[in-house]
């Protein structure tokens, strides 16, 4: 990548499903798991992983509570998970603008 791009190139958004996420949360307070898991069409293993790891970066955080008798697990961005987003959108749209003919 070259250094001219303005923006930040963060490899925790190289995966699709975690620049997903974060997109989702970037325009929703919060959202559960499993609207995540239906939303994106993946499995719970596969979901809790790239949330994990998003959360060991502190770019979400979780909050477990109970609906009822049923737990509810709930992620929220947080704000420099929302800023590392942000640059990391930035970088991109820098990139393809520097690129254009």
């Amino acid at each position: 990548m070259t250094n001219k791009v303005k923006g930040i190139y963060d490899k925790a958004f190289e995966n699709v499903i975690r620049l997903r996420v974060m997109s989702i949360l970037m325009v929703n307070e919060q959202f559960d798991f499993n609207s995540f898991k239906e939303l994106l069409e993946v499995t719970d293993g596969n979901l809790a992983s790239h949330l994990r790891y998003l959360e060991n970066q502190d770019y979400i955080i979780v909050e477990k509570s109970f609906l009822g008798r049923k737990p509810l697990t709930n992620y929220s961005a947080t704000p420099i998970g929302k800023k590392a987003f942000q640059a990391h959108l930035e970088f991109l749209e820098n990139l393809i603008n520097e690129n254009k003919n």
